[in-house]
């Protein structure tokens, strides 16, 4: 049995990114991985443009001026945003400019209009600058052209977005989002459409791997639910392997008369890296790798145990296929426990509730009712997990408590 630290490590050492990209538009890219190094050959600002509705001057005509001893200017012209000027600002002149406005030859600085007043086609500049090119956003200053803008590898949201849109970058390469096929397995399972009878049970676990997968940025391949028949459950495996990058089965890992997940996954050349983890919830979980690179997730078919499994080494497997370049392992945080924590302290055991930042603070709130593996239930708004390491039998209320934030 494998410790968690060792689980994730096997589990990262065994992904290789994906290779294969594609164009998209600008709107497609949200969420995707970019797979190339953006440039530009524009600066940002692309030109030098005002911060501040006001005037456009030269410093050295306002640096000594003051609302007993005003300066007056000519008005030359008025520049809107989007208008390129048509006029050089000379000594003794201003032009009346707008925020976003480029600014004209000859004006170096702007004065904001909370400190002028305005008369016929004069200006009087009350207030003085505090600094020479007050309020000028230089051509540059932000980017120079040529220089590298975006990097591969990191994952396209709103900001990234608006970057791609200010180079003029209406395409984008990304990497091909991953594949990952999802079947659950148990001649006790039913549609949430079918009538259910006694000793059936509802499958939710597709429908949740399904969401996670999506959330993850992932293409959810939905293959049904498996009888526990050995022959089915092979043409089952064999189409999801030869069909996706991941595979996520539930159920048939453990140690019953109907597990064959293991027995099959060998039989079908997969290389067995781990059957089972010193996790709870979630201990029997069968790794394979196959050689066609895909990897095969067995997970248990309890559903907490199911999501506890993915967010815990599926999703950073997830991350790093994707071609994501860092990031991948989740994101921890201490907490202050906010009830008694409990655990057989044998393996190393996640507990699910809220984390909440409360007064600059964050807390953990344990999810009511039983903390059972079967129990998914309570599971609902759940955010985070409290962690108890192996040898910790008990985190007292008020205690700091390692937590793990879950992107579900």
């Amino acid at each position: 049995m494998f410790s968690v630290q060792q689980a994730q490590s096997i589990i990262l050492d065994s992904v290789q990114p994906l290779k294969t990209t594609e164009t998209v538009t600008l709107n497609e890219s949200v969420g995707r991985i970019l797979a190339e190094l953006v440039t530009s050959n524009l600066d940002f600002p692309y030109w030098d443009n005002s911060a501040m509705d006001g005037y456009g001057v030269k410093f050295d005509d306002v640096v000594n001026c003051s609302p007993e001893n005003p300066i007056t200017l000519k008005i030359i012209e008025e520049i809107p945003a989007g208008v390129k000027p048509k006029k050089i600002v000379q000594s003794g002149q201003a032009c009346r400019i707008f925020t976003g406005a480029m600014l004209p030859s000859g004006a170096d600085t702007i004065i904001i209009q909370e400190n002028t007043q305005k008369i016929d086609d004069k200006v009087l500049i009350l207030l003085p600058p505090k600094f020479p090119k007050a309020f000028v956003r230089h051509q540059g200053d932000f980017y120079q052209a040529g220089h590298a803008l975006l990097t591969p590898g990191i994952r396209i949201n709103a900001s990234e977005i608006a970057v791609l849109a200010t180079a003029q970058c209406p395409q984008v390469k990304v990497y091909c989002r991953p594949r990952v096929a999802i079947f659950s397995t148990g001649n006790e399972l039913i549609l949430p459409s079918e009538s259910l009878q006694p000793g059936q049970i509802v499958d939710s676990n597709q429908y949740a791997l399904g969401a996670f997968v999506q959330r993850q940025g992932a293409i959810s391949i939905q293959l049904g639910i498996v009888s526990d028949n050995i022959e089915r459950l092979e043409e089952k495996i064999s189409l999801a392997i030869n069909s996706a990058d991941f595979v996520l089965s539930t159920g048939g890992v453990s140690v019953g008369e109907y597990d064959y997940i293991e027995q099959i996954l060998s039989e079908l050349g997969g290389e067995i890296l781990i059957r089972s983890i010193a996790i709870q919830p979630g201990k029997p979980l069968t790794v394979a790798k196959f050689s066609n690179g895909c990897i095969y997730f067995g997970i248990p078919g309890n559903p907490v145990s199911a999501l506890v499994s993915c967010w815990r080494f599926v999703q950073p497997a997830l991350k790093k296929l994707s071609g994501l370049k860092k990031s991948w392992k989740p994101n921890f945080i201490k907490a202050k426990s906010c009830q008694l924590l409990e655990s057989k302290g044998q393996r190393e055991t996640y507990i699910w509730g809220q984390l909440k930042l409360v007064d600059g603070e964050y807390e953990f709130e344990l999810a009511g009712g039983s903390q059972n593996s079967a129990n998914l239930i309570n599971l609902a708004m759940t955010n985070a997990l409290a962690i108890l390491p192996v040898g910790t039998t008990m985190i007292n209320a008020g205690e700091s408590v390692l937590t793990m934030l879950i992107d579900c």
